[in-house]
């Protein structure tokens, strides 16, 4: 028996917790910080963080900001979804 698989998944944060102290400054980690929380959550949500933080990027800036909520990767996945539920129905 062993536990490789539980090692592999704290390895991400051993080897993080050693590369968070050149942040730069309070600030910097707080935006890293953001950032490892936005990937992970895409991660739980089962989006891939790439394709994800690809098409926010490219929608944000003509995004209104009363709909923000609308690319948190649970709502993304659910719009990315749709068209193939639209399309397998027809």
């Amino acid at each position: 028996m062993t536990n490789n698989a539980a090692e592999r998944r704290v390895r991400t944060v051993a080897v993080g917790r050693r590369n968070w102290t050149f942040c730069g400054s309070d600030r910097g980690g707080d935006r890293a910080a953001t950032m490892y929380t936005l990937i992970q959550t895409c991660r739980l949500n089962d989006v891939d963080p790439h394709a994800w933080l690809r098409d926010v990027i490219a929608q944000i800036s003509d995004h209104p900001q009363t709909r923000l909520h609308e690319l948190l990767p649970w709502e993304w996945k659910a719009r990315q979804q749709r068209p193939e539920a639209i399309a397998q129905a027809a």
